[in-house]
């Protein structure tokens, strides 16, 4: 099963990338946030549709 990822703002007005508890990516727009997210769940798709 997989974690959930989500994107959560900071408080110096950037976003970071969280898969569960453990962060992915930080210091990003929220533009750039938003389209990371997606890919990651695009390439998760493509995992569980090979196995």
């Amino acid at each position: 099963m997989s974690q959930i990822i989500r994107v959560k703002p900071t408080q110096d007005g950037t976003y970071t990338v969280y898969r569960g508890t453990l962060v992915l990516m930080s210091g990003l727009t929220r533009a750039q946030a938003e389209s990371y997210e997606a890919s990651l769940a695009v390439d998760e798709r493509k995992d569980q549709s090979i196995h």
